[in-house]
């Protein structure tokens, strides 16, 4: 029996021009209300696994895996973080066993960015867990281009390296995971993006990532400035798609701000159509 959860860390924000890329501002807009400075509210969100023997966490991007910085005062408010969300389902850092990272970039606030080029880096979460991601990917992230060379943290591929527990992926089975995971490769959003498939009881469930960010991004005409090559993201989404309309399967949204987990169907148009949807997630199984 395996199911899973999903785990809302702190809402962030995003300029809303380069979240929506080359779509015009009066249309989405109406989609997700900007702010005076023209930022939208966005999602953290990770998913947990439980299968028998393993707690597995799936991330979209590595920033969480860096520990949150203390509160220098009791004033400070106190967020909701990651390790939190996993106090609540009964479990700690030392439970988890596996973390599939779908990629590496690591958008830190401006606050732990300055503590970092000081030398005070984080330590990494979850000592036990081996940390898993494409290699394909990880090249990329040891040797960026310069379009993206910002979005990798280069102390935080050191410490991943040295941990040991580096697992790079290069094929679509994984023997650590066991049976019921399948991994897809996509190289739209950044290159060797890994797509995790997770098949449950009533059919499979892809943890998404960045390639389809949330509902509205379900449109093959709608992509993100972050998105190394647009084209490919439209081929990599309709290949998915027509793949989970097929198995009646499911996605997985980590940056969606109202919408965690959806079926999708075509209707007359052939658009990409979002039905069942769910807020959140616990211990989800069918």
């Amino acid at each position: 029996m395996r199911s899973i959860s999903t785990l809302a860390g702190p809402r962030r924000k995003l300029d809303g021009g380069i979240l929506f890329g080359h779509t015009p501002r009066l249309k989405w807009s109406q989609w997700m209300k900007p702010d005076l400075d023209n930022q939208v509210d966005i999602a953290s969100r990770a998913l947990l696994v439980q299968q028998p023997g393993m707690n597995i966490l799936v991330l979209s991007g590595a920033d969480a895996l860096l520990a949150p910085p203390p509160r220098t005062c009791r004033c400070q408010p106190r967020v909701m973080g990651l390790l939190d969300n996993l106090a609540q389902h009964g479990l700690c850092e030392d439970d988890i066993d596996a973390v599939v990272l779908t990629h590496l970039h690591a958008p830190l606030s401006e606050e732990l960015l300055e503590r970092v080029r000081e030398g005070e880096m984080p330590r990494l979460l979850f000592p036990k867990a081996r940390y898993l991601t494409g290699e394909r990917h990880w090249a990329r992230a040891r040797n960026p281009h310069p379009r993206d060379r910002d979005l990798f943290l280069s102390p935080l591929m050191h410490r991943l390296e040295k941990s040991g527990r580096l697992v790079l992926i290069n094929r679509s089975a994984c023997e650590l995971l066991g049976e019921g995971w399948h991994f897809d490769f996509s190289d739209g959003f950044t290159p060797g993006q890994l797509l995790p498939e997770i098949q449950l009881q009533g059919g499979p469930v892809v943890f998404v990532g960045n390639l389809i960010p949330g509902t509205h991004w379900l449109s093959l005409t709608i992509n993100s400035a972050y998105d190394r090559n647009p084209e490919c993201v439209i081929g990599d989404k309709e290949r998915l798609l027509d793949h989970l309309v097929e198995k009646a399967g499911r996605l997985v949204f980590s940056l969606d701000p109202d919408v965690a987990m959806v079926k999708v169907m075509r209707d007359r148009q052939s658009r990409y159509i979002p039905y069942d949807l769910y807020t959140s997630l616990s211990r989800f199984d069918t």
